[in-house]
């Protein structure tokens, strides 16, 4: 009978740790082709301010739209966009100097009335709560 080879051990790789690298390095590359590209998602909010876009904007220099801009929300003072002819109820929020902060905001989205009587806002139609707080969370960085 011939001569026995020995065999190696199960998981022993013939070219080593680089041999072992290579495997993880395959490995990855397929699974990175079946799934395709990475792509950033896009943060739940800015999806949802999607619909808010029929009449407010993030750029402070785009007039003429139904609501004001909403850059720098965070910290604003009610009523005070530049360039905006707000509600008689806005213009009596700003002078008594109310601002923009996530309870007032998350509020407002709920119940505008509520938080400023006789505004011309609407309820936005369909938004849930955790869609107010992805809204608001989104806005606060803009």
């Amino acid at each position: 009978m011939g001569r026995r080879e020995r065999q190696q051990p199960v998981g022993a790789y013939p070219d080593g740790e680089a041999g072992v690298k290579t495997g993880l390095a395959a490995l990855l590359a397929l699974a990175l082709s079946l799934t395709g590209p990475l792509q950033a998602q896009e943060p739940a909010g800015a999806a949802i301010f999607k619909a808010c876009q029929s009449c407010h904007s993030l750029d402070p220099g785009k007039a003429g739209m139904a609501g004001p801009h909403l850059a720098g929300l965070k910290g604003r003072v009610l009523g005070s966009a530049e360039g905006f002819d707000y509600s008689p109820a806005f213009r009596a929020a700003k002078a008594q100097g109310f601002a923009w902060d996530r309870e007032r905001l998350l509020g407002y989205l709920a119940d505008p009335d509520a938080i400023v009587p006789g505004g011309w806002m609407s309820p936005p139609a369909g938004l849930r709560a955790a869609d107010r707080a992805a809204v608001v969370d989104y806005l606060f960085t803009q």
